[in-house]
C-alpha cells in the first residue's frame, strides 16, 4: 500500500509538471483539469454514478446542446463566432437553468482559450485581482484567458470595475452568467464592451427530449431498465418550468424512488412522480389536455361571474404546478375580450397582477392573481371588442387590400400634395363638434360597422354616445 501511495504522488507530480511545460509552449484551453480525476485510482463507473444527473448529463459541444436555438442554431450569429473562434467579451442574461454556465464552458472548449470560473458569491475583490493578474501573465505568453463569471450581477461596482482594463486591453474574455437585467445590475462601462445574448426558457418538448436522452444515454440511465410513460415525461418537462436542472433533477429523483421488481427493473408510477414533483401535481398528458381543461374552468367561470369558481380553478392551476406568468397572461387577454370597455380598469388590474407574479413569484403571487380573477368576475361584461376584431380580420382575410383613403394620407413631400395626398382632410379639433363627416374606411367597406357595444358598466353610456355620433354622421 505504500508502495502504491507513492506511485500516485508521482504520477500526480509528473502530471502536473506536462500541463505547465504544455502551457509554457503551446496555445492551451480549459487547464482547469479536476486532478482527481488524472490519479491512478480514478472512481469505478458506480462511483461515478453517484455525480447527479444534471452533472452527468452536461453538454459537450454545441450539437448535443438543448434549446436557444435563435442563438446556437445552424447560421445563428453566436455559433458562427464559436466555430470560427472569434468570441468577444459577453453577458448571457437568462432564467436558472437554461444552459448559460453550459455554454460557458462549451464555448471554452471549443476556442483556444484557458478557461477560468469562479462566482460571484464566493469570490471577492482579492480573487478578481489574482485572476486578472495571472490572466495578464499568460497574455504575454500568447495565452488567452476566458473567464466565465457565474452571477456576475453580484459583484459591486468595485469588482465589476476591476474586469474594465482587463476586458480592454483584451486580457481576459469575459463570459458573465446573471438571471437579472444587465442593463440595472452591470456597471454601464463594462456592459458597453459587452454583447449581450438573452437565453429564453427551454420549450417543454426540449425537457422532454432531454429527458428521454436521459433514459438512454451511457452517462444517465441507459444501462437501467426503466419503465416510466410519456405522460410522466410530459409532466415533469411541464413541472420544470423550462428549467433543465430542475427536469433532470426531477427525473432522477423518480427513478431512485421508483419500484424495483425481482429482474432489476425500475416502474415510476404517478404516485411516485407527483410525490417528487412535491404537489398534488395533475398529471397533464402529451397533449396538454387538463392544461387546457383547468384554463377553460377558470375563463368560463369568469365569464360566468362566478368569483367563487373562478378562484378554486385558479387555486387548482397553482396548486398543479401552472407557471402563474401563464395564468396572468390568460388573465390580461380575459380583461379586453370579455370586459372590454364596459370596465377598462379591468385591464389595469391585470396587467398589475402580472407585474406583482413578476416581481414576487410563488407563493406569494397567488393572492394577486386571486385579487385579478374577483374583480374579472365580478366586472360588467362585454365581448364588443373581441368581436370587432374577428370581424375586421375576416374582411382583411375575405377581401383585397383596400388603399387608404386619400383624405387621411399623410402628405410629407410637396410631390405627394400635388399628387392629392391629404386632400379634403378635416382635423377634428377645428370643428365645433370635434368630430366631422369625414369618410376613414375604404370607399367599399364605407358603411361597415364593427365596433358594437354592449349595455353593461360603463359601455352603456359609451354606446348612446357612438349613437349619437353615427345617427349625425348619417344626416344629410
Amino acid at each position: 500500500m505504500i508502495i502504491l501511495s507513492y506511485l500516485s504522488v508521482f504520477v500526480t507530480f509528473f502530471l502536473k509538471i506536462r500541463i505547465f511545460i504544455f502551457l509554457r509552449n503551446e496555445n492551451a484551453y480549459d487547464i482547469m483539469i479536476d486532478m482527481e480525476q488524472l490519479n491512478l485510482f480514478t472512481d469505478s463507473p458506480s462511483q461515478m454514478k453517484r455525480t447527479p444527473l444534471a452533472s452527468r448529463l452536461r453538454p459537450e459541444t454545441l450539437d448535443e446542446y438543448v434549446g436557444q436555438k435563435h442563438l446556437v442554431g445552424p447560421g445563428m450569429l453566436l455559433r458562427q463566432l464559436i466555430e470560427k473562434d472569434q468570441v468577444s467579451s459577453m453577458i448571457f442574461w437568462g432564467p436558472p437553468g437554461v444552459g448559460k454556465t453550459t455554454l460557458a464552458r462549451i464555448i471554452a472548449h471549443s476556442t483556444n482559450a484557458q478557461f477560468v470560473e469562479f462566482s460571484a458569491v464566493t469570490s471577492g475583490i482579492k480573487e478578481v485581482k489574482e485572476v486578472m493578474k495571472q490572466a495578464e501573465d499568460n497574455r504575454r505568453l500568447g495565452i488567452r484567458t476566458l473567464l466565465f463569471t457565474d452571477e456576475i450581477h453580484r459583484f459591486n461596482k468595485a469588482q465589476q470595475d476591476a474586469f474594465l482594463p482587463y476586458v480592454e486591453k483584451g486580457s481576459i474574455v469575459l463570459v458573465g452568467a446573471t438571471t437579472e437585467n444587465p442593463s440595472f445590475e452591470i456597471n454601464s462601462a463594462l456592459l458597453s464592451r459587452c454583447k449581450v445574448f438573452i437565453l429564453k426558457a427551454l420549450e417543454e418538448d426540449d425537457l422532454y427530449g432531454l429527458l428521454k436522452t436521459a433514459l438512454t444515454s451511457e452517462k444517465g440511465f441507459g444501462d437501467m431498465q426503466i419503465d416510466i410513460s410519456d405522460e410522466h415525461l410530459h409532466a415533469i418537462a411541464a413541472f420544470a418550468n423550462g428549467d433543465a436542472r430542475t427536469a433532470l433533477n426531477t427525473l432522477e429523483m423518480c427513478v431512485l424512488n421508483g419500484a424495483l421488481d425481482a429482474s432489476g427493473a425500475i416502474t415510476v408510477s404517478k404516485e411516485t412522480v407527483a410525490q417528487c414533483m412535491d404537489r398534488r401535481s395533475l398529471l397533464y398528458d402529451k397533449n396538454g389536455e387538463e392544461h387546457y381543461n383547468l384554463i377553460s374552468a377558470l375563463h368560463k367561470s369568469m365569464r360566468n361571474s362566478d368569483p367563487d369558481a373562478a378562484v378554486y380553478w385558479l387555486g387548482r392551476m397553482i396548486d398543479g404546478g401552472e407557471n402563474p406568468l401563464y395564468i396572468a397572461r390568460r388573465l390580461v387577454r380575459f380583461a379586453s375580450e370579455d370586459v372590454g370597455m364596459a370596465d377598462s380598469g379591468a385591464l389595469q388590474v391585470a396587467v398589475a397582477a402580472y407585474q406583482a407574479c413578476h416581481f414576487l413569484g410563488l407563493p406569494e403571487c397567488n393572492v394577486h392573481l386571486a385579487h385579478a380573477a374577483v374583480y374579472l368576475s365580478m366586472a360588467p361584461k362585454s365581448n364588443a371588442l373581441e368581436v370587432a376584431c374577428n370581424e375586421v380580420s375576416a374582411d382583411i382575410s375575405e377581401m383585397p387590400a383596400e388603399p387608404v383613403p386619400m383624405q387621411i394620407r399623410n402628405a410629407p413631400t410637396s410631390l405627394m400634395k400635388e399628387a392629392g395626398y391629404g386632400k379634403g382632410y378635416i382635423y377634428a379639433h377645428d370643428t365645433e363638434e370635434k368630430i366631422s363627416k369625414m369618410q376613414c374606411l375604404p370607399d367599399k367597406l364605407k358603411d361597415r360597422t364593427y365596433y358594437h357595444p354592449g349595455v353593461q358598466g360603463e359601455e352603456a353610456r359609451i354606446s348612446k354616445r357612438l349613437n349619437e355620433i353615427r345617427k349625425w354622421r348619417n344626416e344629410p
